[in-house]
């Protein structure tokens, strides 16, 4: 991040106005260009898992509804919030204006609920299936999981406007003009918020897929013992090691979720100033890259997506 001696303001007759961060042409458009390619393949992986799994009768399980539901609060990202957080990280001077901004801080808060909700009911659908797999398939149905979704989403949808709503009637100021900005310093209201809508579900994700290894952990030793000789023993074995795959690969994604969103949380929460521009820089752009690695660990770990994802783009250029 290269900056002139030569201060540059937004608004040039004010002293309170935000400063410009002066790239070199040829950093400027290379970053443009790599943030156009990670919005562009989030949203394309995103669509095949949402198309495999939408079109493919065999993939209609509740488990890859729940992904079907994640890949959809990915796809825009790719699609909203990439594009605009490009423009935010790039661009100091905010020229779209307030009720864009709000727009802005919307989708993103809504798309960070989205997927720590249906990151939550993954891990129960998860604990349920590795923890009491004989009882699975009637506590977890499609209508219920359907059920779920709806209301993580009417839930989610609800309460981050709620919350828009609020930054909206308080005026909270920014730290210069023309910036985009959600808010600065700690208040009980950002207290609240923070531990219900992120403390609370990461704490219950924690807590269920770590019963998920002991259990899993407990299971694979019956695989060795004696008692797995007859052949129906067996079969509960093979049943109970693909649900532990499973569990394994979607705590890939919780994993992955911790790691590129809670150091953004934090240091948006507790305003943390003293990291260096390139540290900063690249906290803000961590978030961006959880959409875009989900699909890819669906590519690397499920083998429907790989075949699904195939026969999808066969089709299309086999029209074209």
């Amino acid at each position: 991040m290269e900056e002139n001696k030569d201060v540059q303001y937004c608004f040039q007759d004010r002293n309170s106005s935000c400063r410009k961060a002066l790239l070199s042409t040829s950093i400027y458009i290379t970053l443009y260009i790599f943030f156009s390619l990670i919005s562009a393949v989030t949203v394309f992986l995103n669509i095949l898992v949402i198309i495999s799994i939408s079109h493919f009768k065999q993939l209609h399980t509740t488990t890859n509804l729940l992904i079907l539901s994640l890949a959809v609060s990915d796809l825009l990202v790719g699609l909203i919030v990439i594009p605009v957080t490009t423009v935010a990280i790039m661009e100091p001077c905010w020229v779209f204006g307030g009720y864009f901004c709000v727009f802005h801080i919307y989708i993103d808060f809504l798309c960070t609920s989205l997927s720590l909700g249906n990151l939550v009911l993954i891990s129960i659908d998860r604990y349920v299936a590795v923890c009491d797999p004989l009882l699975y398939n009637s506590k977890i149905t499609m209508r219920r999981i359907m059920c779920c979704i709806s209301i993580t989403w009417c839930c989610c949808i609800i309460y981050r406007a709620a919350i828009i709503n609020n930054f909206v009637n308080v005026q909270v100021p920014s730290r210069c003009l023309t910036e985009c900005f959600i808010f600065e310093g700690i208040t009980w209201g950002n207290v609240i918020d923070v531990v219900f809508t992120m403390v609370v579900p990461c704490s219950v994700i924690i807590t269920l897929y770590l019963k998920i290894f002991v259990v899993a952990r407990s299971q694979a030793r019956k695989v060795f013992s004696k008692e797995a000789a007859s052949v129906s023993g067996v079969k509960t074995l093979q049943a109970n090691k693909s649900e532990r795959k499973a569990a394994k690969t979607l705590s890939i994604v919780v994993f992955t979720y911790f790691i590129c969103w809670i150091p953004f949380l934090l240091s948006s929460f507790f305003h943390l100033s003293f990291f260096s521009d390139n540290l900063s820089f690249i906290i803000g752009f961590l978030p961006l890259i959880n959409s875009f690695i989900n699909p890819i660990i669906y590519a690397f770990f499920y083998p429907w997506f790989k075949v699904t994802a195939k026969h999808i783009l066969t089709l299309i250029l086999r029209r074209s």
